[in-house]
């Protein structure tokens, strides 16, 4: 076991900070307070909890800089990507405010000659478990929905972006939600398990692998708990013959590249009509070599370096695993040399469902393009996977993408458009890719206690 947490810079190795894991002590103290700051928290008026949403927006546009600059220094996002996360947190928190009232509010019931209605009432202190890829938009699609509902929110964030949790507790310090309401810890997986098993945490919201989701799952079940699961995806981006060629090709190099690559719902597997494969794969490559690789500091650079050394080390292995199977290298397919922890920009053709880069979540920016005879094998070829995150569908043909979208065994959709994820819409998996929403007043919800209330019932 180890005393602390290291923070690296991926773009050129250097130690950003220290951070020192707490011992038993300190979570205990941490549980007490979410706990003491619950029993204040869920008494509090709905315009109470609004005013805490709108001051929270207020101070993420007012430290937007500071706050890309931190996620780019941490994980190797780049700048301008930075930037776009952290103003999209603010819009979070103006919607939830604007509709959240709306969603929390008693809804009737008709019930002959009977007076009743649903309460939602908050389930108490959420554990919750986040990665780094999205350091700032992962924590609050989930806290801003929570505190909204009157529940607190306990955050362990990955360890390598403890700098943008300690600044998103920060920017809670300036609104006037209570103390305790959102609280950051910082311990090792035996103390995660013991934050599960405590009797003050209500429930547990995990993003993550599918071994990470596996586990805190198993503990949560075995203490009757609660959970919500946003795992791993191998998200299937289809482009049939009669699709709009240019567009999708757009389309796909922000689903694939965006990030480094490395989103959970961005496309990974391209699954493309035989008789169009060849000019989608001649115009994608294209596409792709002309992205910026670079500094992630510099405005104009679309491709950083990846999040943690090991994870490219994986990264490389699963790509040269897939090309030892077989798969054609288009573009790429190996580590960039030199000072940070870059790879190129890969895309490898001829994948077949049996190779790696098929059937593993590729986490970074490579492409694996698979050829379809037509829109069943296409269809096919999408559900053949133990992941069911998202799906992209380019077709000319509204009628034959409605069809598929409907058999498509994924959480999210997305016909002729980018894959993305907003407040408005609810997001989560089917298969090994978790379950539970999040987002919309599905998101919210799921952190409810639905409460039947009858009255005068006879």
């Amino acid at each position: 076991m180890t005393d602390n947490v290291i923070s690296r810079n991926p773009t050129n190795g250097e130690i950003l900070a220290n951070w020192p894991l707490q011992n038993p002590a300190e979570l205990e103290t941490a549980l007490q307070q979410s706990a003491q700051a619950f029993s204040q928290w869920r008494n509090t008026s709905m315009e109470q909890r609004v005013k805490v949403l709108r001051q929270l927006g207020e101070q993420i546009r007012q430290r937007q800089d500071e706050l890309a600059r931190m996620a780019t220094l941490e994980m190797g996002k780049p700048i301008a990507q930075a930037r776009a996360e952290v103003l999209k947190c603010a819009n979070l928190c103006d919607w939830y405010a604007e509709q959240g009232p709306a969603m929390l509010a008693d809804k009737p019931t008709l019930v002959e000659n009977q007076q009743a209605w649903q309460a939602f009432r908050p389930l108490g202190v959420i554990l919750a478990v986040m990665p780094w890829n999205f350091p700032y938009w992962q924590v609050l699609r989930g806290a801003v929905s929570m505190l909204l509902a009157g529940n607190t929110y306990l955050l362990k964030h990955a360890p390598s972006v403890m700098g943008c949790a300690n600044l998103i507790t920060s920017l809670f310090d300036a609104t006037d939600l209570p103390e305790g309401a959102f609280t950051v810890i910082n311990v090792d997986n035996d103390g995660v398990s013991i934050a599960i098993k405590d009797p003050r945490i209500a429930a547990v919201a995990v993003t993550g692998s599918v071994r990470a989701g596996g586990a805190i799952a198993a503990q949560a079940g075995a203490a009757l708990k609660k959970t919500v699961l946003e795992l791993g995806g191998a998200d299937p981006f289809i482009v049939l013959a009669d699709a709009d060629l240019d567009a999708a090709v757009a389309s796909a190099v922000t689903g694939r590249y965006q990030n480094t690559g490395q989103v959970c719902m961005a496309a990974k597997r391209f699954i493309i009509e035989e008789s169009v494969s060849q000019a989608f794969e001649a115009r994608f490559s294209a596409a792709v070599q002309a992205l910026k690789i670079g500094d992630p500091l510099e405005e104009t650079t679309y491709i950083g370096p990846m999040a943690r050394y090991d994870l490219r080390d994986e990264l490389d292995r699963q790509v040269q695993q897939s090309i030892a199977e077989g798969a054609r290298v288009v573009l790429g397919g190996h580590k960039i040399e030199g000072v940070g922890n870059y790879y190129a920009p890969t895309i490898l053709a001829d994948v077949t469902p049996e190779m790696t880069a098929f059937r593993q979540e590729i986490f970074g920016p490579v492409a694996a393009i698979t050829v379809a005879r037509d829109a069943q094998h296409a269809l096919e070829l999408a559900n053949n996977s133990e992941f069911g995150l998202s799906a992209t569908i380019w077709s000319g043909n509204e009628a034959l993408a409605n069809e598929l979208a409907s058999q498509l065994e994924t959480g999210a959709v997305f016909i002729n458009g980018n894959g993305a994820s907003d407040p408005r819409v609810a997001i989560g998996g089917v298969k090994k890719s978790g379950y539970g929403r999040e987002l919309s007043s599905f998101g919210v919800y799921e952190f409810c206690n639905i409460q039947t209330v009858w009255k005068n019932r006879r």
